[in-house]
């Protein structure tokens, strides 16, 4: 067993190292950014007015409204990643690690749009009906020959894999934890709860997903966002040089100072991309299957709703949770433990507000950590589901719902060091057929881009682009 741990430990560090998939990642979001013509900035407001304003659109084929495939998307990305792992980059890279999180974060955007229009331009429908698509399809359709089988075919496999770990028992096993040592709650009877609760929304599919994801996860981040931002408030006078230490130690290093030990330039880099990745899965292709389900017929429109998903997780969430921690000091620490340094930044922080609202910034975190990673295994559900189907076909869906749900409760129960590592590769696996899907089909997105946006009419939300001739 030792020999299996260290060589999966071993593969994690190759793909997951400074060599594969991270230069991959920001490669392909650089060069998506640039072909697009920084797309991700000048049309994001308008993005924004099209995800939280126009909501739906009255025209196309598809399950749910492109709101609820955006709260999809979020509910699959917002959740520990957000608050764990944003801690953990900045007590391993320091507070520099912030600024690559915002640099994978915009290019990411980049990446999280190409996704999504290519996501709805080849979805096709499955056997009963219902809209399927994500990278498998673009990828088996997209790219002729054998090679865009074959990377659509490793991509459904490892999706399929990763959903149990990343998407499933790790964070159940998070929210097992929280409870337990905030509220004394034995880890099985929140995984109980937890496999009844999820297994009620996932056995509905899509739209009972849809229904849920977009009624939870507005309320769960606006509400975090207001506890964040009374800590940053409180602080105010401590932002300019927090900001100015984010930018200095990003291309310096960070000396050690209290318990952090110190952090190199490209220790800070690798966290930061890393963690950022985690978060917002750009590159991942995960939130192209969720866009894949939207009704629409208008590809460019429902990208430019998904491409807010990362600018929401990354640089709204993520960014509050690391302000907390290093406006408060509490970075210095150097704790490993992600959870542990963004409960202590809100507890200094609403501490100084009253001595009784820093006393419950622990178990306000567990409820925020349960939220989110409830959500979190809602959305993967689906994920998982679709690259069964794409593998199997329908029938095997259900038998995948049922597993995923089981694995809920082991999850909250179980120490599996080994599952979660090998979800870990798994998770990488998946992102590099994607990343190589995406870098060859980059042609058609600029085209399908170029087209959309070549007639003055695109600003009118009933506007369809024309048929090719």
């Amino acid at each position: 067993m030792d020999q299996t741990v260290s060589l999966l430990e071993d593969l994690s560090s190759i793909i997951w190292g400074p060599w594969v998939l991270i230069p991959l990642l920001l490669i392909t979001g650089l060069f998506l950014t640039v072909r697009l013509g920084l797309l991700q900035f000048h049309k994001l407001f308008h993005a924004l007015w099209l995800a939280f304003v126009r909501r739906k659109e009255t025209e196309g084929e598809g399950d749910i409204s492109h709101y609820q495939a955006l709260s999809t998307a979020l509910a699959a990305t917002v959740g520990v990643g957000n608050i764990a792992g944003a801690g953990l980059a900045i007590g391993i890279g320091g507070p520099g690690a912030l600024f690559w999180m915002w640099m994978t974060g915009l290019v990411g955007m980049a990446t999280k749009y190409s996704e999504a229009l290519l996501g709805v331009k080849y979805r096709q429908r499955d056997d009963v009906g219902k809209q399927s698509g994500g990278p498998m399809f673009y990828l088996k359709n997209g790219l002729s020959g054998g090679l865009g089988t074959t990377l659509g075919f490793l991509f459904a496999l490892f999706g399929a894999v990763a959903a149990f770990g990343i998407g499933n028992g790790t964070q159940a096993n998070t929210v097992a934890q929280q409870l337990d040592e905030n509220f004394a709650i034995a880890p099985w009877v929140s995984g109980l709860v937890m496999m009844v609760l999820i297994g009620i929304v996932v056995i509905g599919g899509i739209k009972s997903i849809g229904r849920v994801a977009s009624a939870v996860v507005p309320v769960m981040i606006l509400l975090y966002i207001v506890v964040t931002l009374l800590v940053l408030i409180v602080h105010v006078a401590d932002l300019p040089a927090a900001l100015a230490l984010i930018v200095t130690d990003a291309f310096t290093g960070t000396a050690a100072t209290g318990g952090f030990v110190g952090s190199t330039v490209l220790i800070a880099l690798q966290m930061g991309v890393a963690r950022g990745i985690f978060s917002n899965e750009s590159g991942l292709g995960t939130g192209a299957i969720a866009a894949a389900a939207a009704k629409t017929d208008q590809p460019v429109r429902q990208a430019m709703v998904s491409m807010t998903q990362t600018f929401i997780d990354t640089i709204v969430v993520v960014t509050m949770t690391c302000l907390v921690i290093i406006v408060t000091g509490v970075w210095k620490l150097g704790d490993d433990d992600g959870a542990a340094l963004t409960s202590a930044g809100l507890e200094e922080g609403l501490g100084a507000i009253s001595p009784a609202l820093g006393a419950a910034a622990g178990p306000m975190l567990a409820i925020a950590v349960v939220v989110f990673a409830f959500t979190t295994i809602l959305g993967w559900s689906y994920y998982g589901d679709r690259c069964i189907d794409y593998l199997i076909g329908h029938r095997a869906v259900v038998f995948y719902r049922v597993l995923f749900v089981v694995v809920v409760f082991i999850g909250a129960t179980a120490q599996l060091d080994v599952v979660w590592l090998f979800s870990d590769i798994a998770n990488g696996l998946m992102a590099l057929p994607n990343l190589v899907g995406l870098l060859l089909l980059s042609p058609v997105v600029v085209a399908e881009t170029r087209r959309y946006f070549a007639n003055p009419e695109w600003k009118n939300p009933d506007f369809r682009v024309p048929e090719k001739q």
